[in-house]
């Protein structure tokens, strides 16, 4: 637990020194005052915690700095850390493993038993620039080092560098992938990747969808043609529908979400980049607006900096709480 805290509150160094820098001392030993509250909301707001989210973080504080005039930054940064979990309640999505391997005594998980069902398939959707092809391959790591088998389809063929983006990963990782060339049908791609995902028993397939804006009608049609093509197979899929947002983006990250949430349903959230940005709130906004869980938040360049979202750590690292 202790690593893992780390990880998250040095992903957030930079929202961490924002608030940090324009609060005085708050979160040190000493005294908090009305000036320091001033700039603590400004603070929040730079950060991207929007209006609401502010409102509540400064009101809760104000409240208990008015019945008690000594009190210290510690305690307020207490306070705001605890807003900042209630309003993320819910918020923490978890991949539940159920492929129906059937079990025995001496293998519990079914490995090495025929699948009597699909593969769950993850579709990781989002602009280019977001992470999401690295995104793709570090969530395939990350089951796998869980003991998961995974399938990635390399369906992002409309970008000449993604597929082999995607096959360097794919290398380096030691992952199995389904890929074709710059400009194949993307659909069909999937459609070879589910195929073979079903064929070898595994357990998920993750499919790297084309980076597009939320604004393309064409490449918002690819995606839904990727998903009327993997229904052909399992009408269930894709189980998940994750949209990758990079964390740095701020508060224009929510209308993105809105938009992909309006035209395929999304299901989850991956928040990437946030290992180098001061706006690292707008995670919050886009989960109050849409109430989609998130998934992963993406800290840093290696395969293991892709971490389990989680409403404590998160919260406790913005606020700088925690050793």
């Amino acid at each position: 637990m202790f690593g893992l805290f780390k990880k998250f509150k040095d992903g957030f160094a930079k929202t961490v020194s924002a608030i940090a820098a324009k609060t005085s001392g708050l979160f040190g030993g000493r005294r908090i005052d009305a000036a320091s509250l001033d700039e603590l909301e400004e603070a929040l707001y730079t950060a991207d915690f929007g209006v609401e989210t502010t409102a509540e973080i400064l009101a809760e504080i104000r409240k208990a700095y008015s019945a008690d005039k000594e009190l210290q930054g510690r305690q307020a940064a207490e306070i705001g850390a605890a807003v900042l979990q209630r309003v993320l309640a819910g918020a923490e999505g978890r991949l539940e493993f159920d492929v129906g391997r059937v079990p025995s005594p001496d293998n519990p998980r079914g490995e090495g038993t025929p699948p009597t069902r699909n593969p769950i398939v993850i579709a990781m959707i989002g602009v280019n620039g977001s992470g999401k092809t690295t995104t793709s391959a570090k969530l395939a790591w990350k089951l796998k080092q869980e003991g998961h088998s995974v399938t990635l389809a390399a369906c992002d063929t409309f970008r000449a560098a993604a597929v082999e983006q995607l096959k360097t990963w794919a290398t380096r990782l030691d992952l199995e992938i389904i890929a074709s060339h710059t400009g194949a049908d993307s659909a069909a791609v999937a459609f070879d990747a589910w195929q073979a995902a079903k064929a070898r028993g595994r357990d998920y397939l993750i499919v790297d969808t084309a980076g597009r804006l939320h604004t393309k009608s064409n490449l918002m049609e690819e995606l839904a043609k990727i998903r009327r093509v993997l229904q052909k197979h399992d009408p269930a899929a894709p189980q998940h529908r994750w949209l990758v947002v990079d964390g740095s983006l701020g508060s224009n990250s929510i209308e993105q979400a809105k938009v992909f949430h309006q035209s395929f349903g999304l299901t989850g959230l991956v928040v990437t980049k946030l290992d180098g940005t001061s706006r690292g709130g707008a995670l919050v906004g886009i989960y109050r607006q849409l109430k989609i869980p998130i998934y992963f938040l993406g800290l840093g360049e290696q395969a293991e900096d892709l971490q389990p979202f989680s409403v404590e750590n998160y919260a406790k690292a913005v606020f700088g709480l925690g050793d």
